[in-house]
């Protein structure tokens, strides 16, 4: 078989292919295979009838339809790896040479491409039902003052702070919006600042004091007396602790202690250099194992109802993620239910 003209001029034309190719006949039996087809489709291909090899009716019927009409045509094709399903784009055109005729099959990965897809239909979906539930309650609110409640002052002043509530909600969504943008544009731009990270770490919880003493919560830190200075963009750091040493006062509950601890390592195993490595730990609720890989998603919430009431977005722990990748650094997460949780930056000390 392998001295026949037409297999060796089958094998000379897919060898050139960069992607799995086959070359099918019109009796639909495979005359050649190049190794990314063996690999993708398993090994001996050649010889082989092609019902045999793909069972996926719609690939089977574009490469039936090319042999017919010698057209081009295109298809799906599923397969799995050892952990993930995969999605192909079947390409199906006529070769007729003088040693070789039938349908060249390629196999076109795009499983990145319709995971991104999928992402992006599932941000837009999201941010649709985030902005949907305030805007529903002020359309109510709204028509209810212009109607049965426009001369009820008790209600119009319940209504109103209601009101200003779900707005507050919408432009603090909008803006975590426009802060995920921001940081995803500027993922691959590394820092050039250096930044004192002590300082800004005691300035961030002077900044939440507030919110701190409205929940009676006391934020214990453990700062070095000398400067620690990281590259970094000193906006987004602070955002970084901001939003960590933030959520630990609200969800670690009232009457409680958050400690701040800022240390520094000649070589970070993590990070395979010198680095510094800054703890937020409360003692609240903590979090079940299973949500802890999901927590960095966006709009990813283990109590959704709490997180609203919270003013939480869904998107403060994506935001973290992003900005400690753009410097390079690394994002982790540990917690035991009923003890408390503990979200770890790790930050590089050379750039």
């Amino acid at each position: 078989m392998s001295q026949d003209p037409q297999f060796s001029a089958a094998h000379a034309l897919l060898s050139a292919v960069p992607q799995p190719a086959l070359l099918v006949t019109g009796s639909e039996r495979i005359i050649g295979a190049n190794a990314k087809a063996e690999a993708l489709l398993g090994g001996g291909l050649s010889g082989r009838h092609l019902i045999t090899v793909i069972r996926q009716p719609s690939v089977l019927e574009a490469i039936e339809r090319c042999d017919l009409n010698r057209s081009t045509q295109e298809a799906r094709y599923l397969g799995r790896d050892v952990r993930n399903e995969l999605t192909y784009k079947v390409n199906c055109g006529f070769v007729d040479l003088r040693d070789v005729q039938g349908v060249l099959v390629s196999f076109e990965d795009i499983s990145q491409a319709e995971a991104i897809g999928q992402m992006r239909r599932d941000f837009v979906a999201n941010v649709s039902h985030e902005l949907r539930t305030p805007l529903t309650a002020l359309i109510g609110f709204i028509e209810t003052l212009q109607g049965p409640a426009a001369e009820d002052a008790k209600a119009r002043d319940r209504f109103l702070s209601i009101m200003g509530d779900e707005a507050s909600r919408m432009n603090r969504l909008v803006s975590d919006l426009l802060s995920l943008s921001q940081v995803e544009a500027e993922a691959r731009l590394r820092p050039s600042q250096n930044v004192d990270l002590g300082h800004l770490l005691a300035e961030t919880v002077e900044g939440l004091s507030p919110v701190a003493d409205a929940a009676n919560v006391t934020v214990d830190w453990h700062l070095p007396d000398q400067p620690v200075t990281v590259p970094g963009d000193s906006d987004q750091l602070r955002q970084i602790f901001t939003n960590l040493i933030e959520n630990a006062i609200k969800y670690g509950g009232r009457d409680n202690t958050v400690t701040l601890r800022l240390s520094e390592s000649p070589r970070d195993p993590v990070l395979r250099q010198a680095g510094v490595r800054v703890d937020v730990i409360d003692r609240g609720p903590g979090i079940e194992a299973v949500h802890l890989p999901r927590l960095t998603e966006r709009f990813y919430r283990i109590d959704s109802h709490r997180s609203r009431e919270m003013g939480g977005t869904g998107l403060g722990l994506a935001i973290v993620k992003h900005i400690v990748n753009r410097h390079r650094g690394r994002f982790k997460i540990q917690s035991t239910p009923g003890e408390g949780s503990t979200f770890s930056v790790l930050l590089p000390m050379e750039g």
